[in-house]
């Protein structure tokens, strides 16, 4: 049932990546850290301006912190994030020689990356099968049934366990996305679902 759960998915959502634009590992990190409770358009709109002039750790160190703000004071909490960043990007030339490192470990040490962004960068970066759970993810697997958990790490390791390895790369961005278009929080498109015959939910609200 999951495998055919993921199979129709996959056939809805050919090309399951992320709407965050990015040219370079890097870039990916930073947008992925200003991403959090924030929207992929909010901070596409202010990257687009920001990695026009630096999209390197060094060019944004030579910003300065109240110069990047100045690009990203319109997506929230942007004074941590920019702390945060200026502190990512002197690790990454002190540690890394500038390059955005692939292990989870390393990735976790970085100012500003938790579980969660490490799993976006390992998953979109460097193609490991992956799942960082958002809100999205945590609010899909509970109602589809996928998993029935309360934290996000436990959803994490039951999405792990259960989601066929043919999907495991693409899980990821087949529930963001699943849950971003169709699978809302308040009204959920249960009526052009695809996979609504094998979901929890919509078994028990049917009528």
């Amino acid at each position: 049932m999951i495998y055919r759960l993921f199979e129709q998915l996959a056939l809805a959502i050919p090309k399951p990546t992320t709407e965050l634009v990015y040219n370079s590992h890097f870039e990916l990190l930073v947008a992925v850290v200003l991403s959090a409770q924030a929207t992929d358009k909010s901070v596409n709109k202010a990257t687009q301006q920001l990695f026009a002039v630096a999209n390197t750790p060094k060019k944004i160190l030579a910003l300065g912190e109240e110069g990047l703000k100045s690009y990203i004071k319109t997506i929230g909490l942007f004074n941590t994030k920019a702390a945060h960043i200026m502190s990512l990007c002197k690790q990454l030339l002190e540690l890394h020689n500038g390059e955005v490192p692939n292990t989870r470990a390393e990735l976790e040490k970085l100012a500003g990356v938790g579980r969660k962004t490490a799993n976006v960068i390992l998953n979109t970066a460097f193609g490991e099968p992956t799942i960082a759970v958002d809100t999205h993810i945590f609010r899909v697997a509970n109602r589809i049934g996928l998993a029935h958990a309360k934290t996000v790490l436990a959803v994490e390791k039951e999405l792990v366990r259960v989601i066929p390895e043919k999907f495991k790369h693409d899980a990821h961005h087949l529930l963001i996305l699943h849950g971003r278009y169709t699978c809302m929080a308040r009204k959920p498109l249960c009526e052009r679902c695809v996979i609504s015959s094998y979901c929890e939910f919509f078994t028990l609200t049917a009528h």
